[in-house]
């Protein structure tokens, strides 16, 4: 597998919803509540999150476990779209703890779990840390 224009635009969403969804989680928590920067950063991760989800349906791999090139990380693309419905389901209810608590476990499952998965080994992404980026920096 190859760094595509497709890869290259997931992973480009994926790591700065990695980056931003921490900022839109805090805006509201504590003492000192921060409503704008809280909606402007939840709204960029909303598209960052969605653009990243569709991509990833372009990303097909043929050598791990796959049905049709989809392997079973995949299912988190219907998981995504749908938790982002659910999420602003529950704002339109006033249901504030249901947004709260789908969006806090959309970013641990959709950026952290998920993002975890994509460093093993077998993986793109982990073949390119593990074996070509470390490998340049340790001792032979």
């Amino acid at each position: 597998m190859q760094l595509t224009p497709v890869i290259a635009l997931h992973m480009g969403t994926a790591l700065a919803a990695l980056a931003i969804g921490p900022i839109a989680l805090w805006a509201r928590k504590g003492a000192v509540q921060r409503p704008r920067l809280h909606r402007a950063a939840g709204y960029l991760w909303v598209v960052l999150m969605v653009v990243t989800a569709i991509s990833a349906l372009f990303i097909r791999d043929y050598q791990l476990p796959n049905i049709g090139g989809y392997t079973p990380i995949h299912l988190l693309v219907p998981f995504t779209l749908f938790s982002l419905c659910g999420a602003f389901w529950y704002l339109s209810r006033k249901n504030i703890v249901g947004h709260r608590k789908t969006m806090q476990q959309l970013y641990f499952g959709a950026c952290v779990v998920a993002g975890a998965f994509t460093l093993l080994p077998g993986r793109y992404l982990g073949q390119l840390v593990w074996g070509q980026w470390l490998a340049a920096y340790l001792p032979a």
